[in-house]
């Protein structure tokens, strides 16, 4: 069946699996999905500063991971608008602790995991809107925010590294409306530009994840469902299935320049090398189009559920009032009975 995994991700294997970040959106999905599938594995979780390196150290020797998945950085809040006046924090987590972190893990013979970007990219005439995508071994060409510039550099630095995964989310969704996940981000705009682009959907690609990272392999990997969407197609199919009310407006790539302080990247990312590995091990990713679909009749399901059970609790809570008040209206009675002497 299209967009689902041959073969379960679970494993009977024992590990130790540690994510850095574990406050973090995507940190929390992760430790949710190898609680469930690694039962036989222990799962930590630590937001201990990357650049810090004794405290990095320490927490290594602590715990004694076999496996670490880096899922923190500096993204910016409310987004990478901040990095471009806050350069020094994003540079230190984003270059120094990031290489850090990876340096310790390979120093103490530790898979490490480091959920990059592939916002390092733009359409060029090689590349078009349309055309075919960026393949790992391409060089970024984006230079229009710092944040991209940051992980650019710091990928180039650890992906010759052995035991070192690095996989490319871009614009990474889940099976909510999370303020972080890219379709809650597009459906709060006043307006919205209508660029192709390679997105990520969580659900999809965290089992994968997982699965790479349990059998050891090393490299850099786009890390994306195969092919790309625009924001139109996204915002019509949330329409369709998620909210049959919701309007959208549109404005050109030159009118948000206008309104931001760095550039967006927009790109499409070819995930054949992603496909073929994950093919050896019996797992399929989706076609973003698919795999959205898939996404927003998730995000329903899982919203009319939450609404059922809120109902239970809600029911439950009144028969608990009535049944109090009726063991009030008998406690009456007896004391009143008791009083007339009946």
């Amino acid at each position: 069946m299209p967009g689902l995994p041959t073969t379960t991700t679970t494993t009977t294997q024992t590990h130790t699996f540690l994510i850095w970040g574990g406050n973090g959106w995507v940190a929390g999905h992760l430790k949710t999905l190898l609680d469930e599938t690694q039962t036989r594995s222990s799962v930590y979780t630590t937001s201990v500063r990357m650049e810090d390196r004794a405290a990095v150290e320490a927490v290594l020797d602590t715990i004694r991971p076999t496996h670490v998945f880096n899922c923190a950085g500096k993204t910016g809040r409310p987004n990478v608008d901040w990095c471009e006046d806050h350069k020094m924090e994003t540079v230190k987590a984003n270059v120094d602790g990031m290489i850090n972190l990876m340096d310790c893990c390979v120093r103490s013979g530790v898979h490490v995991t480091v959920f990059a970007t592939g916002c390092v990219y733009e359409y060029d005439r090689d590349h078009p809107e349309g055309g075919r995508g960026f393949v790992e071994t391409e060089e970024a060409n984006f230079r229009g925010s710092f944040y991209s510039r940051t992980k650019a550099l710091a990928e180039e630095v650890m992906k010759s590294e052995p035991g070192v995964l690095i996989l490319r989310l871009r614009m990474p969704v889940s099976d909510d409306l999370h303020p972080r996940s890219f379709v809650t981000k597009i459906t709060n705009y006043d307006r919205v530009v209508n660029v192709q682009n390679s997105n990520s959907i969580l659900h999809d690609l965290l089992p994968a994840a997982i699965l790479l990272a349990s059998h050891n392999e090393s490299g850099v990997y786009n890390f994306t469902n195969p092919g790309a969407i625009s924001h139109n197609e996204v915002l019509a199919l949330y329409q369709k299935l998620v909210n049959p009310g919701f309007k959208w407006r549109n404005f050109s790539l030159e009118e948000q320049g206008k309104i931001l302080k760095a550039g967006r990247s927009n790109c499409k990312l070819d995930t054949t090398k992603l496909e073929e590995k994950l093919r050896e091990y019996a797992y399929v990713v989706p076609e973003v189009h698919e795999a959205y679909e898939a996404c927003f009749r998730r995000l329903v399901a899982n919203r009319e559920g939450a609404g059922k059970r809120e109902g239970k609790k809600r029911t439950r809570a009144v028969d608990k009032g009535e049944e109090g008040r009726e063991k009030k209206i008998r406690a009456v009675a007896v004391g009143a009975s008791q009083i007339v002497g009946i």
